[in-house]
């Protein structure tokens, strides 16, 4: 599974000023945009902004500053002839593709493998006798699939899945749902792929007694513990009343 990667991603480090004494607002703010690991696309854009207009605009990939106002029109011919507008074209490899790198290496290269578990839920259909619950959590970035497995053979039917659910704290969740009939001998297993793992990894459904096996022993041993309950208190009373008793002997 390729490693995921935002269809267009975006750094951003911005700097306003805000003149208290004239109440004017003037705010400068510089972009980095790429939307490809190799940074060919790289591009630097500076934004002047008077009184929340846009007044001038630098573009590395045109190379030059273009005004949007008649202030904003003199003042980026005035910086495309003085050099102003080549030195801000060193943004790109001084600034943005450093930055750049480091977001990959602490985000978007990041992977966390799932913790996965298998379990019994309440089956829902009267059809078949058994729901499995097959979770994965606490996994990064999106992008995972859960796949069913009987005897090594890829379940499709009767089986249902949530979205992958994002927890809002860079982790997401996904549970997919089995509902089938055991049989003996056979093997369940949920099959998970994500970007974290090498290749699939599998979880075995081991249950040590099936659910109708499990009530009625329940239902036994219960059963077998009130008889020894009821038997011992049986032996207590008829031990205290053979305590005091005299045997006299008939004629």
């Amino acid at each position: 599974m390729s490693p995921w990667f935002p269809s267009a991603f975006r750094a951003l480090a911005a700097l306003s000023a805000l003149s208290a004494v004239d109440g004017y607002f003037y705010h400068i703010q510089a972009e980095c945009r790429y939307s490809s690991e190799d940074l060919k696309d790289m591009e630097f854009i500076e934004r002047r902004v008077f009184n929340k207009l846009e007044d001038m605009r630098y573009n590395s990939t045109l190379n030059k500053y273009i005004g949007y106002s008649e202030n904003g029109v003199y003042n980026a011919d005035i910086w495309n002839k003085d050099g102003t507008a080549e030195r801000q074209h060193t943004n790109v490899d001084t600034y943005c593709k450093p930055n750049a790198e480091l977001d990959f290496d602490s985000v978007l290269r990041r992977t966390v493998e799932p913790t996965v578990k298998v379990k019994t839920a309440k089956a829902s259909s009267e059809r078949h006798t058994t729901k499995l619950q097959c979770s994965a959590y606490d996994f990064y970035p999106e992008g995972i699939k859960l796949k069913w497995l009987r005897n090594g053979e890829e379940v499709t039917r009767d089986v249902t899945s949530t979205e992958e659910l994002y927890d809002g704290d860079w982790y997401h969740q996904i549970h997919s749902y089995l509902e089938f009939t055991p049989q003996s001998g056979e093997t369940i297993e949920c099959q998970v792929e994500h970007s974290s793992l090498k290749q699939p990894k599998t979880y075995k459904w081991e249950p040590s007694v099936h659910e109708g096996k499990r009530n009625k022993v329940i239902i036994g041993t219960s059963g077998l513990v009130l008889g020894l309950v009821f038997s011992m208190a049986g032996l207590v009373y008829y031990k205290k009343k053979s305590t005091g008793r005299i045997l006299v002997p008939s004629s």
